[in-house]
């Protein structure tokens, strides 16, 4: 059985390539610049997603931060406008009559608290008080030490962990600073974490490179804020969704507080699953115009390639007719233009996938902090096989039709017309 195309039909190829250099380097530019931009546009938008993602760094998807407003409506007597705040009752609450909920935490803050260690001093930290659980809610970067357990609730200890921003102001020298001592609003707490987190697009209480985190049985004594509580975060247990649960939420509080369930201003509740679905759609919708646009160039490249290989088999009616008047096999004449479009497709393609991955290889050194990567700007591999073994069919169809008029020449005609 004979190959498909032997090692001398690979150096013609090769020699019909350089012959027309020029016109191989046209042509194989419309594809090099379609692979190019659908790899740069793949691996861009897969990056830009990251770095999005990033701002929700630590948040659970299907989370709910709920807080009281002001009324809006008027409910059984009481007229709008009315303040209400909620209380520890409404975790047990939920609890109670919600066993969808996985995860029920409150937390109190007061913003622009000072932090000082000896001489050095942070004026504007935000104190969130919190309890252990709320580690499922928001989970933090530890880069030392460890977040509050329940032993620092139940004991009342005055522990704090910093965030990163207070951190880097409070030691500059670095170093671990778990053991240390930290001042806020005259009371001494000790460090038993820091929290590496960048400020964020999502901010809860405050950004999370300015919080200070201290147990929530500590903070209510510290500060006499009573049983009040000003935000409440919960999350589901699998198999439920937080926009299934949430209108259950709001009819039980506003049944314990006398608000109408109907008014959306007096309880907000910031649905994260929600804001991750917008984002999840949004970048399906990208990438669907990366992969429209990227094809759309690719195959206006292809129909290049297919336009000059029927030039480049016009130019050589002569040679294919000598070559079937001394033995050349149809399919050996097919062989040689299809192998042709083929190399001439893949070498192209191959360049456009080489340069964007180099491209997004810079843009991705240039995206470190601290040696951490922010985002991966790289065109995945499995997207780098796709494309080809697109390139590889492209090549086969670019040359379907100069190979078929190829072998539609006839010796006799090829030698009438030299």
């Amino acid at each position: 059985m004979k190959k498909w195309i032997d090692t001398d039909s690979f150096r013609e190829i090769l020699d019909s390539i350089l012959r027309n250099r020029s016109r191989s380097i046209l042509t194989g530019f419309g594809v090099f610049w379609g692979v190019f931009m659908l790899m740069l546009l793949t691996g861009g938008s897969q990056g830009f997603k990251e770095l999005l993602n990033k701002n929700f760094e630590g948040f659970a998807q299907n989370t709910c931060i709920a807080f009281a407003n002001e009324t809006s409506k008027p409910y059984k007597g009481f007229m709008k406008g009315r303040i209400w705040d909620m209380t520890y009752d409404d975790v047990d609450r939920l609890k109670a009559f919600m066993p969808e909920l996985e995860t029920v935490s409150p937390t109190v803050s007061l913003w622009n608290q000072e932090v000082a260690r000896g001489e050095y001093s942070y004026s504007s930290g935000v104190i969130r008080g919190s309890r252990a659980d709320y580690y499922n809610i928001e989970t933090p970067r530890i880069k030392y030490g460890r977040f509050l357990n329940e032993a620092d609730l139940a004991q009342e200890r005055k522990v704090c962990v910093l965030g990163k921003k207070v951190y880097n102001t409070l030691f500059p020298e670095g170093g671990d600073p778990c053991g240390q001592r930290v001042r806020i609003s005259g009371t001494y707490y000790s460090v038993i974490g820091v929290d590496w987190r960048d400020r964020g697009g999502i901010s809860v209480n405050g950004s999370a490179d300015e919080l200070v985190t201290i147990p929530l049985t500590v903070a209510v004594k510290a500060y006499n804020l009573g049983n009040n509580i000003q935000l409440l975060a919960f999350t589901a247990k699998p198999g439920f969704t937080m926009s299934d649960l949430t209108p259950r939420v709001r009819e039980i509080l506003a049944r314990a507080h006398y608000f109408d369930p109907t008014d959306e201003q007096a309880l907000f509740l910031l649905n994260t699953q929600l804001i991750f679905g917008i984002v999840d759609n949004l970048f399906k919708g990208i990438n669907f115009l990366v992969w429209l646009i990227g094809l759309g160039t690719l195959l206006a490249g292809v129909i290049g390639v297919s336009n000059i290989m029927m030039v480049s088999v016009k130019e050589r009616t002569t040679e294919i007719g000598i070559r079937r008047a001394i033995g050349a096999t149809p399919r050996q004449i097919l062989g040689q233009i299809i192998s042709e479009s083929i190399v001439l497709t893949l070498v192209a393609g191959m360049g456009g996938i080489v340069l964007s991955v180099l491209i997004l290889a810079g843009v991705e050194a240039g995206m470190t902090e601290d040696g951490i990567l922010k985002a991966a700007f790289q065109v995945p591999f499995g997207t780098a096989v796709l494309a080809a073994s697109l390139l590889t069919v492209l090549g086969v169809v670019a040359g379907l039709m100069p190979a078929s008029r190829a072998m539609q020449i006839k010796p006799v005609d090829a030698m009438r017309d030299e």
